[in-house]
């Protein structure tokens, strides 16, 4: 048995409660903490992190980040946690959760500077590197023991620890022989986490619900049970063939997670998967026309971001949330990639026009998928009114950039700013 220490990364080959170099409780031991190569670094309750290292009187107090009073949680701090909150949670329901909680509105352009810091650390380490969104990736460190010296997971550690010192956030990983293991090891003992998955791997899962799998969601869950299989173990005890039967594709890929078996790689350039952006509005909302207003100005934000980042989508995604709290999702492909607002506005109208038929909605979301390089749309033959489109609208883009962001606007944008809670 290996035994780590992760603050003086004293190294052992029997695990102890408390290192016999520092005294420190902070051990990881496992038979296979030599060899294994495949990390998940995941920050911890990473927005209210930010938060509170700026702001340090909220250090001992619930915070969550998000939206209004009918918004909802976009993340919270640990100690909202035990209070009962959760991201995704109606705000008014995480209020009454936790009254005292001091809520924050987001501020993505922070977070995406400290996202960005904390991966050019772990890219000092490794180029291999997937990200999953702002705060959390995958890191492949095979091969890296000459260099750094150490097996992967000491380099974990040091890393960790450097991140900590650094940036003044917490991450936690996991380390594991797959993506999918890797990612289930980091969540074990957050914040400040390192835990480690090997060859135990189906024993481990065998007692696990199967919601623990990817890919498997409520529905699935429902269709799973529906089946007899509750638990992953379940799922590994099945007969191949009566999974593809049942599932498809989809059940030959869930024995394979079962039995604790993914062979993914990790790759560094997978492709974002879409950009996205959506509003909870102060009151309901039913009528089209307001439903637009809203809607134009969350396709400008996307498109923005889009052109930014050098990305255009071949399917637009539109979201509702009903007053019920169901979400309602549409998308359509479109023949010519697009980066801009006036596309992304035509498409999301029309179907926009199929759910607005009196129907009180109290959130709206616009997104493009399948994403593809912005040259797609420059080279496209047929792209013509996308690349004129595209040409004005990076001409507006240069006005903002010197005047301001609120230097050009639109009427039907300016209205809407009075019906939204949050961004």
């Amino acid at each position: 048995m290996k035994a780590l220490c992760r603050d003086c990364f004293w190294q052992g080959e029997t695990p102890v409660r408390r290192c016999p170099t520092c005294a420190s409780p902070r051990m990881v031991a496992h038979e296979e903490l030599a060899s294994l190569s495949i990390a998940h670094m995941d920050c911890d309750a990473f927005y209210a992190s930010v938060e509170k290292r700026d702001r340090p009187e909220l250090r001992d107090k619930p915070v969550i980040v998000g939206g209004g009073k009918r918004g909802v949680v976009t993340t919270c701090c640990y100690i909202a946690r035990i209070k009962g909150v959760r991201s995704a949670m109606p705000m008014f329901k995480a209020l009454k959760a936790c009254p005292e909680a001091v809520v924050i509105k987001p501020d993505f352009a922070k977070y995406r500077a400290e996202s960005r810091r904390i991966l050019g650390l772990a890219g000092e380490l490794t180029p291999l590197i997937q990200n999953l969104s702002l705060d959390e990736a995958w890191m492949d460190l095979s091969g890296t023991e000459r260099l750094h010296g150490a097996a992967p997971a000491v380099t974990l550690a040091r890393l960790q620890g450097r991140i900590e010192a650094e940036t003044g956030l917490t991450v936690s990983i996991g380390l594991a022989p797959n993506k999918f293991l890797a990612k289930v090891a980091s969540d074990l003992d957050k914040p400040r986490g390192f835990s480690v998955i090997g060859s135990e791997a189906q024993s481990f899962l065998a007692p696990k619900p199967v919601n623990i799998l990817p890919g498997v969601g409520p529905a699935m869950v429902a269709s799973l049970e529906k089946a007899g299989f509750r638990t992953v173990g379940d799922l590994a005890r099945a007969d191949v063939k009566e999974l593809a039967e049942r599932f498809g594709s989809h059940g030959l890929r869930l024995s394979a997670l079962a039995h604790g078996r993914d062979h993914r790689a990790v790759n560094p350039s997978e492709e974002r998967k879409g950009i996205s952006a959506e509003t909870t509005f102060f009151e309901d909302l039913s009528a089209l026309a307001d439903l637009e207003d809203v809607l134009a100005e969350l396709c400008e934000k996307v498109a923005r971001h889009a052109r930014a980042d050098g990305h255009a989508g071949r399917v637009v995604t539109l979201k509702l949330r009903t007053t019920d709290f169901r979400i309602v999702t549409r998308r359509r492909t479109i023949a010519v990639p697009t980066q801009t607002a006036r596309t992304l506005f035509a498409v999301g109208r029309e179907l926009l026009a199929k759910e607005a038929t009196g129907r009180p909605y109290r959130l709206i979301g616009i997104g493009i998928a399948d994403l593809a390089p912005a040259g797609a749309v420059e080279d496209d033959f047929f792209g013509g009114d996308e690349r004129r489109a595209l040409a004005g609208e990076k001409t507006l883009d240069a006005i903002r950039a010197r005047f301001g962001a609120d230097a050009v606007t639109s009427g039907r944008i300016f209205r809407a700013r009075g019906a939204r809670s949050d961004d």
